[in-house]
């Protein structure tokens, strides 16, 4: 486990965490517990585990079932779904082991029972809508096990949907094709979450035509603060607050300031980092991220704040949110270095200006809001 740094928040933000307020809409942690076997209950390298979310005050989080690109493809021993539903079992597991630290959210009503009891509610998600394999029967299937969340697709562009990565190729639609809009009109029938991060624009615009509920971007930063192919524009952000949806805004410093873009790939290239090497995908991410956190200047928790700011000016303060995207970021901000830190945020956004009520919505009001409209009754 990753001693955590975190210096403990004044008493004005230990009393405004006091609750387990803060919803995080996208970590990646479960891969942790699948493919290298730690129990998050304990402990884990990387970024999130339960004992570090405690001290960050997280009530609740989306564990995101993040399907590698690689799974997708022809001749890959394992696929897809296979992958989502192998993570799901994880986080099944992790939920029957530890009942009293974390609950699997399968209903709106889950999720509150859950902060009352002080117990990490877990809302199960799936990072790539490849992992459907193109079937809606599947789709149906992850619902019957808990899946409560989707982020449509992932960086790979399907038959179905494009992404917000350039060459799509022939055969992708420009946004979403019918089987898509059958893809968000299912979902919103199962109560499983429509999320547009990684969404091209106009399947942004797409989804949104179909939508007939709020939906999320769980970890997507602004594009006007800094510009960048993952970021939302401004009419995007009005968009999805007309929807009355909340975009959760990301901690990855690659996608909130250029520079740091610019940083990071410095480090990618020094030996340090080509040489950093584990038995599989998971290990290899850790042991590239510990040199990246070691090696890549410090960026500043104030990026993130921008970025919140910004959100809030064009969307109102009832649609941001937070999606940290732990253990999918080789790089974290300072204070933010992983789950335990979500203190030094509500410090920094009191600093800020922001007010007691605006921080509560901000870290986790907002995002048990829309949840809580769209998981099933």
């Amino acid at each position: 486990m990753t001693d955590s740094t975190a210096p403990a928040p004044s008493p004005t933000v230990q009393a405004l965490l006091a609750d387990l307020p803060v919803f995080d809409a996208h970590h990646d942690a479960i891969q942790l517990t699948l493919d290298l076997g730690h129990d998050l209950a304990v402990g884990a390298p990387g970024q999130f585990d339960l004992p570090r979310a405690r001290r960050g005050g997280v009530g609740a989080s989306v564990f995101a079932c993040w399907v590698d690109g690689h799974f997708a493809l022809p001749g890959a021993p394992v696929g897809s779904a296979a992958r989502a539903h192998a993570l799901i079992d994880a986080l099944h597991g992790l939920c029957a082991e530890h009942p009293d630290q974390v609950r699997l959210v399968r209903t709106a009503a889950d999720l509150e029972r859950a902060r009352t009891d002080r117990v990490h509610g877990a809302v199960c998600g799936i990072e790539g809508g490849h992992a459907i394999e193109n079937r809606l029967e599947e789709l149906e299937r992850f619902a019957e096990r808990g899946l409560r969340c989707m982020t449509l697709v992932w960086n790979n562009h399907l038959p179905w949907i494009r992404s917000c990565q350039p060459n799509a190729g022939a055969g992708v639609p420009e946004g979403i094709d019918d089987f898509g809009r059958q893809v968000v009109r299912r979902m919103e029938e199962l109560g499983v979450m429509v999320d547009l991060s990684h969404a091209g624009e106009r399947s942004v615009y797409d989804v949104l035509d179909v939508a007939t509920k709020p939906l999320i971007a769980s970890h997507s930063g602004c594009n006007a603060v800094r510009d960048h192919r993952r970021n939302l524009d401004d009419d995007q952000l009005r968009a999805i607050a007309a929807n009355g949806g909340v975009v959760g805004i990301v901690f990855h410093p690659g996608f909130l300031d250029e520079d740091a873009t610019e940083d990071m790939k410095r480090v990618r290239h020094g030996a340090e980092y080509r040489a950093a090497k584990g038995a599989n995908y998971t290990e290899t991410y850790l042991a590239e991220s510990a040199v990246m956190q070691a090696q890549a200047a410090p960026f500043a928790l104030g990026r993130v704040v921008d970025h919140i700011q910004h959100a809030v000016e064009v969307m109102g303060i009832e649609h941001v949110g937070i999606g940290s995207d732990y253990d999918g970021i080789e790089h974290a901000p300072q204070g933010l270095e992983d789950a335990s830190g979500f203190g030094a945020l509500a410090e920094a956004l009191l600093a800020r200006g922001f007010t007691k009520g605006d921080v509560r919505a901000v870290l986790g009001g907002n995002m048990r809001r829309v949840f809580g409209m769209v998981l099933p009754r």
